[in-house]
């Protein structure tokens, strides 16, 4: 026994004696460079080992003091999927609603403090190397919403590519920090490209979109986050693009991604991504051949396990193990910009407490979201309600439904404020509370119904949809009900069983506010005509029912806008799979929409004089500068979100309607005015020609400025002024 232990203690203590060595290592030396620093590190791996860490749960590495990492994580609308009960504010698609930029910034800046301060935690009691408890997360969804029935439309920031590139840097510089070096957490812009469902097909469609489409719908947000906001990440979409697997695309990585762009930072598939090389798209015989050619794509990591053939492919001559070198250093450079392999007394965001999840601060900015995101659509004059009601019937499926408010990639608060509970604080008058609905179906008698009807003063139906009934294939739609599918919908109209219950309100003559919930455009014409409000509030985040009652009892005056078209029915939809933008979004809409984009009211009213140009003959490729002087006619401090759009007259198709180009949100008292200034570059007076080329040219450019699109020709002549922009055609970098 004597000898058995003095054999032990020295075997233990190698490892102890390697971890120290390894702090000697020049990679351990946060004075060196940041990619000298990966080098090394790089250079002391074995083939298998680099093949291992470029996979998303990377192994420890005990001989160099590497412990493991899992890459994924999530923070979509909050730190997701964690476990710690964190601030969750409204799903990104009400974020898109507040056309609030500085308002998503300052919620990344939130979320960074507590996914810093969950990773601490993590590391000091051992649980650092845990799925959801890192600081590379996978957000944001920057996919543009061109069809309402994609299940995951919710997770983006509306049909707009200016609005999705503004709010989407936003979030990037909130996450990331304003240091071009150090990283606060790294933000991930998804997914590369041309990717909007359907769901069921997302694994094995192509793609082929025309290089105008490419270049004026489905590329700008992305370039806006690469080039602008030097977002660290890019992730590779499921589907082909021209026949090539986004992750492998020529186009899209090589030509685009690392050469028009000049993106640095690491690309990583989809979950599962590499494999669909292989079984769904068919264009790869094995995991080998589609994990080279992924990195030698530039793919630097894979969610799936394809990469650990990497070994077998440099045997078989597939690729060069320089290329792995090479795309591992890119990836580790992240995690030095992250301080991962750093002092703690370097590290200026190690001393981040747990204790700052769920401040009052981060859950008074919820709440701030959550009343910027809700958009009235119709009010007749009821809101806000009376202080003198007596008797309140709250119906519908979402009004005592918490998990509806969370919406997709959430993370969990400590406590979830319904409408229904946000409606009985809020009010003195009796509340009365009768589902009469789940979101398909009834669940109560008209009997049961008129009952709790009976002596009502008013009838509050809290229904829409649910992230249970729409989301991404596997997580929502499971044995789903008629209008549903596998993520998706169907039909963008109100489920049949909500609208006969509020019909029978409006036949007792009862006053009907509809609070309608859903991550995407429902279309509810009967309401539209019969109830006497509508205020559509999204998933709403934790405070989503203080935010409801607020604004029906106008304790906060509603200034949310549409960021995506409500369009009245299906017919006036194209085809689901078809991805040309023809007839789709406002850009290229020609029809009328029950609710168009931009639109929502507020209880006080706003005017506008006729914008100004600094400049009328600008030529091209230079910037102008427009003001516009907004006056708050109402009786009521509120929010105004100022919205710059322009128009190309003169110039030949394909070119949009009219396109979002500026926005502004400003807060006025009544009586009181503000002019508003924007900056129009020469890239947001350029269009896209056919060949995808963005230029600018000579002519006439209509600037219309306004707290939605015009609602006429008469509405737009008197708020917009017109640019004459001379010279010759200049073409713009791409």
């Amino acid at each position: 026994m004597r000898f058995s232990r003095i054999f032990v203690l020295p075997v233990a203590l190698l490892g102890t004696v390697a971890a120290a060595l390894a702090q000697e290592y020049p990679f351990r030396n946060p004075d060196l460079p940041l990619e000298e620093r990966a080098r090394d590190l790089v250079s002391r791996l074995t083939l298998e080992e680099k093949a291992a860490q470029m996979q998303n749960v990377t192994p420890a590495i005990d001989r160099l003091g590497i412990p493991p990492y899992d890459w994924w994580n999530e923070c979509l609308h909050g730190v997701g999927r964690s476990g710690d009960k964190v601030t969750v504010f409204p799903q990104a698609i009400g974020l898109a609603a507040t056309f609030d930029p500085e308002g998503v910034e300052r919620m990344g800046e939130i979320i960074s403090v507590e996914a810093r301060a969950i990773y601490n935690d993590a590391n000091r009691t051992g649980r650092g190397g845990m799925q959801y408890k890192g600081l590379t997360f996978w957000t944001p969804n920057i996919n543009i919403f061109r069809d309402p029935r994609w299940g995951r439309g919710q997770e983006t920031y509306g049909e707009d590519p200016y609005l999705t590139g503004v709010l989407g840097k936003a979030i990037v510089l909130g996450l990331q920090g304003r240091d071009s070096l150090r990283l606060m957490a790294s933000a991930c812009a998804k997914h590369y490209a041309v990717h909007s469902g359907p769901e069921s097909l997302r694994h094995e469609f192509d793609a082929d979109v025309s290089d105008y489409d490419l270049w004026d719908t489905y590329l700008p947000a992305f370039r806006d986050l690469v080039v602008d906001a030097r977002v660290s990440a890019v992730m590779g979409a499921y589907n082909r693009f021209r026949g090539q697997p986004c992750c492998a695309s020529d186009l899209l990585m090589d030509e685009v991604l690392r050469g028009y762009w000049d993106f640095s930072g690491y690309v990583t598939s989809d979950c599962g991504g590499i494999g669909d090389f292989i079984y769904t798209h068919r264009t790869h015989a094995d995991g080998a051949s589609a994990a080279a050619d992924a990195v030698i794509h530039t793919t630097n990591l894979e969610c799936g396990g394809e990469f650990s053939h990497l070994p077998e492919a440099v045997r078989r001559g597939l690729i060069d193990e320089k290329e792995i070198d090479e795309a591992l250093v890119t990836l580790l450079s992240i995690r030095f910009r992250l301080g991962m392999f750093d002092p703690a007394d370097r590290d200026p965001y190690a001393t981040i407490p747990y204790t700052v999840l769920e401040s009052p601060a981060h859950q008074a900015h919820a709440l701030k979201m959550a009343h910027e995101s809700m958009v009235l659509l119709k009010n007749n004059g009821v809101l806000p309600l009376s202080q003198d009601l007596r008797r309140i019937v709250v119906l519908g499926p979402n009004a005592e439904n918490p998990e509806v408010l969370l919406g997709n990639y959430n993370g969990f608060p400590s406590k979830i404020v319904t409408p229904l509970e946000g409606i009985r604080t809020r009010t003195g008058a009796e509340v009365i509370f009768l589902q009469a609905t789940d979101h398909t179906k009834s669940t109560n008698s008209r009997e049961e119904i008129a009952r709790a009807l009976e002596g009502a003063d008013l009838a509050i139906f809290v229904g829409g949809i649910s992230p249970s009934l729409e989301g991404e294939e596997g997580a929502a739609g499971q044995d789903a009900p008629e209008g549903f599918v596998g993520g998706d919908r169907t039909t963008i109209l109100l489920p049949k069983a909500q609208t006969e219950v509020m019909k029978q309100v409006v036949e007792a003559g009862i006053p009907l506010v509809f609070v309608s919930m859903s991550g995407s455009a429902v279309a509810f014409p009967w309401e539209a005509a019969h109830a006497d409000a509508i205020l559509q509030t999204w998933y709403g985040g934790q405070a989503a029912g203080t935010a409801i009652a607020d604004i029906l009892w106008g304790d906060y005056n509603p200034s949310g806008r549409l960021p995506v078209t409500f369009y009245a029915d299906d017919s006036q939809l194209p085809d689901f799979t078809d991805y040309s933008m023809k007839g789709r979004t406002y850009r290229y809409f020609d029809g009328t929409p029950l609710y168009p984009f931009g639109f929502g009211l507020s209880y006080s009213t706003f005017e506008y004089d006729a914008p100004v140009c600094d400049t009328h003959r600008p030529r091209t490729g230079e910037s102008v500068r427009v003001t516009a002087r907004v006056r708050n006619t109402g009786d009521r401090t509120g929010d105004e979100v100022v919205q710059l759009y322009l128009s190309h007259p003169d110039a030949p198709a394909p070119k949009p309607i009219r396109a979002l180009k500026g926005v502004r949100r400003v807060t006025l008292r009544p009586g009181e005015s503000q002019t508003v200034e924007f900056v129009l570059s020469a890239r947001d007076l350029a269009l896209v020609g056919t060949d995808g080329r963005v230029a600018c040219n000579p002519g006439r450019v209509e600037c219309y400025v306004g707290g939605s699109q015009p609602r006429d020709e008469k509405d737009a002549a008197a708020k917009s002024c017109v640019i004459r922009v001379s010279g010759p055609t200049k073409v713009l970098p791409r």
